[in-house]
């Protein structure tokens, strides 16, 4: 499956998490950010793409082999873009090494979960960008199945739905709905070129205040 959109997400990865949220606010979206307990693995990378959503649950009735025979699935169906997983877990990992190795190999951009992250270390080294609350090395097998692929979830009161965009930063995670993405990022692009001529004129001495009247940013 590979619904993604290699090139907007690469414009909206030029983007950073402030000046998205500014549009969307000035766009009446003041409310597409995700809580502030979702923490990048690498603060220096951002991850930009169209969402894929999973959710689940956890059920100590579980058998190791059926929730390995769950996750293998879910991974085995995994398309190009960014996943947004709501586990409805604080108890587990969510992702670990050879889940981030296949993700990487699909050609996945990143992983943001409202839930848990192991093996770290290993997913710094190999590069795959993702977002987590806690980490803790307990993991799904015996614990924790899917439940759910494709369908809208909510995290931190934002709906989220596949097909919509995501900008996560070390600022945060910013939600962009799928029927404004193109607008959003064009009107960014501008806000960026306006922020640089303001900050060209503060550096050649000009009052802040005066440059946020003649360009309307600061």
């Amino acid at each position: 499956m590979n619904f993604d959109d290699p090139q907007l997400a690469g414009r909206l990865e030029q983007c950073y998490s402030g000046a998205v949220y500014d549009v969307l606010r000035s766009m009446g979206l003041p409310n597409q950010v995700l809580p502030d307990t979702l923490r990048p693995l690498d603060a220096a990378r951002s991850l930009a793409g169209r969402i894929f959503t999973v959710s689940g649950h956890t059920d100590p009735q579980l058998d190791a082999h059926q929730t390995l025979l769950e996750w293998t699935g879910l991974l085995s169906q995994a398309p190009r873009g960014a996943w947004e997983s709501k586990p409805n877990d604080s108890t587990l990992a969510h992702m670990g090494e050879l889940s981030a190795e296949t993700f990487l190999y699909r050609g996945v951009r990143g992983y943001i979960v409202d839930g848990g992250c192991r093996d770290s270390g290993f997913i710094l080294r190999i590069g795959l960008r993702v977002w987590c609350r806690y980490f803790t090395p307990r993991d799904v097998v015996g614990r924790w199945i899917p439940d759910s692929l494709g369908t809208p979830i909510v995290i931190g009161g934002v709906q989220i739905r596949t097909g919509d965009y995501v900008l996560a930063d070390r600022d945060g995670v910013v939600i962009i709905p799928q029927e404004r993405a193109g607008e959003v990022v064009e009107k960014v692009e501008e806000v960026l070129r306006t922020e640089n001529k303001v900050r060209t004129a503060i550096l050649q001495g000009i009052d802040p205040q005066e440059a946020y009247l003649k360009y309307g940013k600061f």
